[in-house]
């Protein structure tokens, strides 16, 4: 998929470039330390916009003809942000925070060229069932989800067996809503 300008995802992320290369977008990768600290006072929904933003401005003072890319997600259990996992402990107490309970994703969006920015996100609601310890100590020593928000990825064995139901998107969950992402940048395709 051919853009009029060129499309710089700022994102390590290996799932969001696997979504990005599977919908068809030529992209390059290229990705500048950030600051991801926030006001706790900041409504907990809003802070994935706030963070792909705050990613974005750093790209503002070197930005051409380009278009960037941003992304961030949170796993949200009672209004309580769950980030990534620093070891074990943390991904085994995440995961039974979420077992037998609905959580919800949100998927904040930042699209920036010389012209515009374009702030969005999108709002998954992730069912979970019952999850054992063994199941639960399985996925983290075979997966490993210490660069997972909420210590699992949908697209993992932990998905595959423990989460019977979702309400909206599945790539909202994996990191990029990219149904919107295409809406917004539907304008730059050279047909």
């Amino acid at each position: 998929m051919k853009l009029s300008k060129p499309l710089v995802l700022a994102s390590n992320s290996p799932r969001r470039k696997e979504i990005m290369h599977n919908a068809g977008y030529d992209f390059s990768v290229k990705v500048i330390p950030t600051d991801e600290s926030f006001s706790s006072d900041m409504l907990v929904e809003e802070v994935p916009i706030f963070l792909a933003k705050t990613k974005a401005e750093c790209f503002r003072k070197d930005l051409k003809d380009e278009i960037i890319l941003c992304a961030d997600t949170v796993v949200i259990v009672d209004n309580e942000i769950l980030n990534k996992p620093a070891n074990v402990a943390e991904a085994t107490e995440m995961l039974k925070k979420q077992s037998g309970r609905v959580h919800k994703v949100v998927t904040g969006v930042c699209i920036m060229t010389q012209e515009e920015t374009i702030l969005f996100s999108d709002t998954t609601f992730v069912y979970f069932k019952e999850l054992t310890d063994w199941e639960i100590d399985y996925y983290i020593e075979r997966c490993k989800p210490f660069d997972k928000a909420g210590s699992y990825g949908v697209q993992d064995f932990i998905g595959m067996i423990g989460i019977p139901r979702i309400e909206g998107s599945f790539y909202t969950v994996m990191g990029l809503p990219i149904h919107r992402v295409y809406e917004a940048l539907e304008k730059y395709l050279v047909l």
